[in-house]
């Protein structure tokens, strides 16, 4: 069994979703005395020299860690993790994508998150210099600043359902 590639989800000790880390690091917060175990993975277990143990899918701190506000950084990465590699014109996921500026930049178009979309290279070309409505080509979503709590979700489209309450997902 491989700690180092299952994913656990960890909680602030107010049920808060913090981060995702490996199993390995999670079995260690719960022998430190970290963390305890919320939930397991069904029929995997960790073996000692006398004893075995669940291995954890979420684990909860047993203390509070204060997390300072962290702004998403805006680049070209972040653009099209927030946009799910799809273009928000034509929605096509397996062709390379560009950065499109909603408003162009030769019209005073700003470098913000509310600005930038991810496109095809047919679709941006075929919008070119124009807006969204003078092209006839409206987003599929209406692009927004992500904050921590969007990249997770959006890293954890294949997690178990036991983790999507702890994500406020359905």
């Amino acid at each position: 069994m491989l700690l180092h590639r299952t994913k656990v989800l960890v909680l602030n000790s107010s049920y808060e979703p913090l981060s995702i880390c490996d199993a390995q690091k999670a079995v260690l917060l719960l022998f430190g005395g970290k963390a305890v175990s919320v939930a397991h993975h069904p029929e995997r277990v960790i073996c000692t020299v006398s004893r075995s143990y669940p291995l954890p899918s979420i684990v909860r701190l047993t203390f509070f860690v204060r997390v300072p506000y962290k702004r998403i950084i805006l680049n070209r990465k972040n653009i099209l993790l927030r946009d799910s590699f799809q273009c928000q014109y034509c929605g096509i996921t397996d062709h390379p994508l560009t950065i499109d500026h909603i408003l162009p930049r030769s019209r005073g178009g700003e470098y913000s998150w509310e600005n930038l979309i991810t496109a095809c290279p047919r679709c941006n070309s075929k919008k070119g210099n124009r807006t969204p409505r003078e092209a006839g080509m409206h987003p599929l979503k209406q692009p927004i600043r992500p904050n921590n709590l969007m990249f997770m979700q959006q890293l954890t489209t294949t997690v178990s359902d036991e983790w999507k309450p702890y994500l406020y997902m359905s």
